[in-house]
């Protein structure tokens, strides 16, 4: 099996991570406008604290997905590389007499993260200091720590300088962390049920499908999208789920489900399971199918559901 996945399943990895678009929201008004923009609590972050969320469209569909992280001076956007100017654009598109100055600030930064069960006590040995908290972040020396994860896995992410980055590697490694890639890391978030927006979560999603509800707040007030989300809450319900399966062999991305025949859901993507010698994915099902032990098939492959993601 790979040392990269072994190390962020049964140690500790380290993946640079540096091509994640990062964006600095300055001005008086960052808050309240990053308040009204995304579906999670902003207005109440201090600073050292954060949070993941959503950005929504006026349809309730999710544009992006971001983590945000609060400083004195500025909130710190995270988010997938090719979000990175769509993120942009959708902040200043909404900035009317905002005091708000939105800057992408990744080519002038790096972020190296650190995942695994080991993660904390790597950090420590390499003279690092670990968040109490998801998404919570603190200083060390030059750096900003951050817990925050990629595979769902216990980690953090290290923000710097870009220069940095080859320091902060190496002191990591001295410590215990091995290389992983950013296959690994893919298989691994596959396997933990975590979604990747551009492969799992599309521009077309709703968030109760995804299952990832803690990007949701309910009791935050009004901010774009939010009608369709209350909607769907006081259904009860949404016609599809995001689902983990397990499977014989590994289905191509875009894969249809089936039950006796019927198309109830699609593989949205897939990966050899180094254990086992089965695969794994992560699907939208149709909700009547979405339950652990529901027998299914991509073609010819057997697949069968493991969990409902965020569940």
């Amino acid at each position: 099996m790979d040392q990269g996945y072994q190390a962020l399943r049964r140690g500790a990895a380290w993946i640079d991570v540096s091509a994640r678009g990062r964006i600095a929201v300055r001005g008086r008004d960052r808050a309240r406008l990053l308040h009204n923009l995304t579906s999670n609590e902003i207005k109440k972050l201090g600073s050292g604290s954060g949070c993941y969320a959503f950005l929504l469209g006026p349809q309730g569909r999710i544009q992006a997905d971001l983590t945000l992280l609060a400083f004195d001076d500025h909130i710190l956007l995270d988010t997938e590389p090719e979000l990175r100017e769509k993120v942009a654009q959708h902040i200043r598109r909404y900035i009317v007499a905002d005091q708000v100055e939105p800057e992408d600030v990744t080519a002038s930064t790096c972020s190296i993260a650190l995942e695994g069960p080991e993660s904390a006590a790597v950090l420590a040995k390499a003279g690092g200091t670990a968040p109490g908290g998801d998404y919570q972040h603190v200083l060390w020396d030059e750096t900003i720590v951050a817990r925050v994860s990629l595979a769902g896995q216990p980690g953090f992410r290290i923000y710097a300088a870009a220069g940095a980055a080859g320091s902060i590697v190496n002191r990591l490694i001295g410590a215990g962390a091995q290389a992983a890639s950013a296959e690994d890391a893919r298989v691994v978030r596959i396997e933990n049920g975590r979604p990747r927006y551009g492969e799992d979560i599309r521009d077309t999603s709703l968030p109760q499908e995804t299952g990832q509800m803690h990007a949701v707040s309910f009791s935050k007030g009004c901010y774009l999208g939010q009608e369709i989300v209350e909607r769907i809450r006081a259904q009860g319900h949404v016609n599809r789920k995001l689902v983990r399966l397990g499977l014989d062999s590994v289905p191509p991305a875009g894969a249809a489900l089936s039950v006796d025949g019927a198309e109830v859901g699609e593989i949205t993507s897939s990966a050899q399971a180094p254990a086992g010698g089965g695969a794994v994915a992560l699907a939208y099902v149709r909700a009547v199918y979405a339950t652990p032990g529901q027998a299914l098939a991509a073609g010819d492959i057997p697949a069968v559901v493991i969990a409902v993601c965020g569940v």
